[in-house]
């Protein structure tokens, strides 16, 4: 088994997602390679070859150049398996690769299990396992599924790529999303909401208990996406990353995008009927209680102290 890895570059720096492949790699087995338009003077910690275009001839992202760098690059190597982050750049870059290549792509990968991908399915209330029909695969892994045990290291054999494909458009830079709501990346303790708060008067108490820990009230994306808390509050891949001193998860089951977004919390605290459900394998506690009857408690006794 065969992988190539396509790495990402914006603003002058690596992407820490890249090693996010390199770990699905390692999971799966498999040799890998990796393609890279970026900078000589900024290169992964990665033992292997690195197919590296210029970023300073290319840009960060131009559609029809990176993508015939990238043909040129598995021409060569013929992997089985091209791997993208999705990310913007995966999500455009991957279904032109694979429609020129006439493969199956799966997106959203979040497991890989003896070879064949897991992704989710049904709002991620479910997984699946995909199995494609074609002899490569186009891939894009979930953002905080797969890590490395401990820190990159390596040093890659660089091999740098052309191409005489012109621009068809020109790239002018990243816009910032306008700031709006709260900044929970700032806050030290934060209390989230899932959907096992029930119906969205529920939330009152999650944000009591955030209001007595002087924190802040996050959310799910379920809750979001049900309009019961804004998209301000929502913690995960499609909201906030967050790293507070305390992260306490009421209701939440511990879905991949979750996790991902609150994953360097410093201490977590789990609340969940379930005592097997997904979060209890991050938590630092896992209390199996009635969220609806625990926090408020728990509320109480704090506010009396």
């Amino acid at each position: 088994m065969k992988t190539l890895l396509v790495a990402e570059y914006r603003d002058g720096k690596l992407l820490n997602s890249s090693y996010e492949l390199v770990a699905f790699a390692q999971q799966l087995g498999a040799e890998s390679a990796m393609f890279l338009v970026g900078a000589e003077s900024v290169l992964p910690a990665y033992n292997g070859t690195l197919y590296l275009a210029d970023v300073g001839k290319y840009g960060e992202y131009n559609p029809a150049v990176h993508k015939q760098l990238l043909l040129d690059v598995i021409a060569k190597e013929q992997p089985d398996m091209v791997v993208f982050s999705h990310s913007s750049y995966g999500w455009d870059l991957a279904p032109r690769i694979a429609l020129a290549l006439n493969a199956a792509q799966i997106s959203e990968v979040v497991d890989i299990i003896d070879g064949v991908p897991v992704a989710p399915a049904c709002n991620s209330k479910l997984r699946r396992d995909v199995k494609a029909k074609t002899e490569q695969i186009i891939l894009t892994l979930q953002g905080g599924a797969f890590g490395l045990e401990g820190a990159p290291n390596g040093t890659p054999t660089v091999v740098p790529i052309d191409t005489d494909v012109a621009a068809q458009v020109e790239f002018c830079g990243y816009e910032e999303a306008e700031a709006g709501g709260v900044d929970l990346s700032r806050a030290e303790v934060i209390v989230s909401a899932g959907r096992g708060i029930g119906k969205p008067e529920n939330l009152a108490i999650i944000e009591a208990l955030a209001k007595a820990l002087k924190g802040e009230y996050g959310a799910s994306r379920p809750v979001v996406d049900s309009e019961w808390a804004d998209h301000s509050r929502q913690v995960g891949t499609t909201g906030q990353t967050v790293s507070p001193k305390l992260y306490i998860a009421c209701g939440i089951s511990g879905a991949i995008q979750h996790l991902a977004g609150m994953k360097k919390s410093e201490f977590v605290v789990a609340i969940n009927t379930d005592k097997d459900a997904p979060i209890g394998e991050v938590a630092d506690v896992l209390i199996v209680a009635d969220l609806k009857e625990f926090v408020p408690s728990l509320t109480a006794k704090i506010q009396a102290l």
